[in-house]
């Protein structure tokens, strides 16, 4: 169901504010590609139907495909998804989410790159520590890292979602599975410990970390949180579907766009999850966008220890051999160009148009035609 506003309708009321309201020329051209999405300044095409029976003709503005836009992701998430399933092994996965506190949010505005980057080092680094423990697994495991960096409200909120399969590859090549059956990954509190640590380490090595700064850390306490394992491989990459292309607000989440203001719902984590409704002017919504546009070619989604692509297959074929083959639901084969109206047919480009419009009416007939 098409939504009733678009986070485009509140940046096309502003295009002569965009720049003011970001922080960098980069910010900017991403929220003007959002706003321009799908609309005549990008062209277009028109398109046919290819079943005998229909052959109706389709005329569409071109999507801006980038990686921030909430209208451009659905085909993106499900070709990622199709792609992950022949990785999965048949082993339990756990979801460990590695968060920075706040008073790095200041940091995170100025050295954006050097901040997110540090985090994925990190978090790869005690995944793979407590996985070297023979206390807790003795073996190398690996991970699929996903930077988000907003909250509910569009605040600066940066995380990181990790998805770790439940054992390793020992030293002599067998696969070893995590304690308590699968059931158990490493004790949070001592990863929570640690990523303080490490972190602040890192930082003071890269960039000069005020005293004040540094106590407000020390005091502070670092959250790693760890959910329960998944229930199978399907699950997994349904659940890392959700995340993998997420962008900062979808279009759906959107209540009202007026002439000053917009309002869009938001979830309450403290409160089980409850919906409310955020009030924000336009510009205030536009600012706080703009916060969660990554640096240009900045990797959103790594791959670490034996799920990284230089190893996976390997893992995966001596993986299978041990412990069997995990088992994947088969998908439907992914159709992107469906015909809007017998949608059977596939849709075939027959002419393309730039931001000067259409083709005249007489071409169109000609082409009902031919």
């Amino acid at each position: 169901m098409k939504p009733h506003f678009e986070v485009a309708d509140v940046l096309n009321r502003h295009l002569d504010q965009i720049e003011q309201l970001c922080a960098n020329s980069w910010q900017a051209r991403t929220l003007y590609a959002l706003a321009a999405c799908r609309t005549a300044r990008l062209g277009g095409h028109v398109d046919r139907c290819d079943n005998p029976n229909c052959q109706a003709l389709h005329m569409s503005y071109n999507s801006c495909r980038n990686r921030h836009c909430p209208k451009c992701q659905g085909h993106k998430r499900e070709e990622w998804i199709r792609k992950r399933e022949a990785d999965l092994l048949n082993t339990p996965y756990f979801h460990v989410v590695f968060t920075l506190p706040q008073q790095l949010n200041g940091l995170a505005l100025c050295k954006p790159e050097m901040l997110y980057a540090l985090l994925f080092q990190t978090a790869n680094s005690i995944i793979q520590s407590f996985a070297a423990n023979h206390k807790f697994l003795g073996a190398r495991t690996g991970m699929v890292a996903i930077l988000h960096t907003w909250g509910q409200n569009l605040s600066l909120h940066p995380h990181l979602h990790c998805i770790v399969p439940g054992g390793g590859i020992t030293t002599a090549g067998k696969w070893k599975q995590v304690q308590r059956n699968g059931k158990y990954l490493f004790p949070v509190k001592a990863m929570s410990k640690v990523f303080r640590a490490r972190m602040m380490a890192a930082l003071r090595k890269e960039t000069h970390l005020q005293q004040s700064l540094a106590r407000k850390l020390v005091q502070t306490p670092w959250v790693v949180y760890c959910k329960q394992p998944f229930a199978g491989p399907q699950q997994v990459i349904e659940y890392m579907g959700r995340y993998t292309h997420k962008v900062a607000i979808s279009n759906h989440r959107i209540r009202t766009v007026d002439l000053n203001s917009m309002s869009f719902t938001a979830k309450d984590y403290r409160k089980g999850g409850q919906k409310h409704v955020i009030s924000l002017s336009h510009q205030e919504f536009i600012r706080r966008l703009s916060l969660h546009i990554l640096p240009k070619g900045f990797v959103r989604i790594r791959h670490y220890g034996i799920l990284a692509s230089s190893l996976k297959q390997k893992v995966r074929e001596l993986v299978e051999q041990q412990i069997g083959k995990a088992t994947i639901k088969e998908r439907p084969p992914l159709k992107h160009r469906v015909c809007y109206t017998c949608s059977k047919g596939q849709l075939v480009t027959l002419i393309t148009f730039d931001a000067r419009g259409p083709p005249p009416l007489d071409l169109l007939a000609y082409l009902t035609q031919i």
